[in-house]
């Protein structure tokens, strides 16, 4: 059990106010949590202190090959002042698989959830209580070794920072376009998909200004391999509703395993509900739209939660889902 020192700010932010636009990722609470790693030491000194700027030198090892993982969490208001957070465990599991891949040393998942839960308590007063709003809690671990050769740090740092949060497409709940992206890749199997790391999101930011410049939302990856397989969307995974069947892509080393969408794997099937991971090619999604059995497309992921997805293009090819409006499986899962 982590042994953590906590150093209160004497200079407290404003928090927002009730019922003011929170947006996603643009404001931060007044504490967060740091820990050290040293190689023949292990990891030392957790602390929870003011947020502020980190002092690293340029030549930190994070900054030239990207050895970093990161993580995405909520938190939400409790109770009697307590407050709750979604699936932690599950989240600390999948950060010390990234770590794996990364050559970054394994964090006990015990230390993971203390240091996130311990921030919380400090920051309770942060979490909103808006529809749809959250404490957002990002984890991440950075090389900070000063040395230029390429092999793995032998110095890291564990941090935890936290953001109160709405919705993360300012669109809401409302539907959103997906562009599907035939030109770049994100991921192949046998790389880092399956990690949450940044090197993932650079690569998946051409694909995203491409969509954003075609008038979509997000951008939707297929496989690295045959181009045609769907993958996962940048910040979310993706589930159809073909023919009554809820189907979603299996996972095979280049798609992220969202906590999220293992949840609603499980609720569907708490619901008697049919649920398939598979192989779902592109050819599949235009048959099944131009038969009438595409019904649903929704999106999740601990930012996005449940969103929904009214319109998909691919190529010159563009598949309106159902009438455009939200389904009544996307419906059912964001209210629970």
């Amino acid at each position: 059990m982590l042994n953590i020192t906590v150093q209160k700010t004497t200079t407290p932010a404003a928090k927002p106010a009730p019922g003011a636009k929170l947006g996603f990722g643009h404001i931060f609470t007044d504490h967060m949590f740091i820990m050290n790693y040293t190689e023949g030491k292990g990891w030392h000194d957790p602390r929870i202190v003011p947020f502020q700027r980190l002092s690293l030198s340029p030549a930190a090892m994070v900054f030239h090959y990207g050895q970093a993982m990161f993580e995405g969490m909520k938190a939400y208001p409790g109770k009697n002042g307590s407050a709750y957070i979604f699936r932690p465990d599950m989240n600390a599991k999948r950060a010390n698989k990234s770590n794996e891949r990364l050559c970054i040393p394994y964090l006990p998942e015990e230390d993971f959830i203390q240091a996130v839960e311990a921030l919380v308590r400090v920051d309770r007063d942060w979490i909103p209580t808006g529809e749809g709003e959250s404490l957002y809690l990002r984890p991440f671990i950075i090389a900070t070794d000063e040395f230029l050769g390429v092999a793995p740090s032998k110095t890291y740092l564990f941090m935890v920072i936290a953001s109160p949060s709405g919705a993360y497409y300012a669109s809401g709940l409302n539907p959103v376009g997906i562009w599907i992206e035939d030109e770049y890749v994100r991921a192949v199997r046998g790389g880092m998909g399956f990690a949450k790391t940044g090197g993932n999101y650079a690569a998946s930011l051409i694909g995203q200004v491409k969509a954003h410049d075609e008038g979509f939302a997000q951008v939707l990856w297929l496989d690295g391999v045959e181009r045609k397989y769907i993958e996962e969307v940048g910040s979310m995974n993706i589930f159809f509703k073909i023919a009554g069947k809820i189907v979603t892509p299996m996972l095979n080393g280049s798609i992220l395993p969202g906590v999220t969408r293992e949840s609603v794997i499980q609720l569907c099937k708490h619901w008697n509900m049919p649920v398939e991971e598979k192989r779902i090619s592109v050819d599949e999604l235009l048959e099944a739209q131009h038969n009438g059995t595409l019904e649903e497309v929704f999106g999740t992921g601990t930012a996005a939660v449940i969103s929904p997805v009214g319109k998909l293009r691919y190529m010159d090819d563009v598949m309106t889902i159902g009438d455009g409006s939200i389904g009544p499986v996307t419906q059912r899962l964001y209210d629970t």
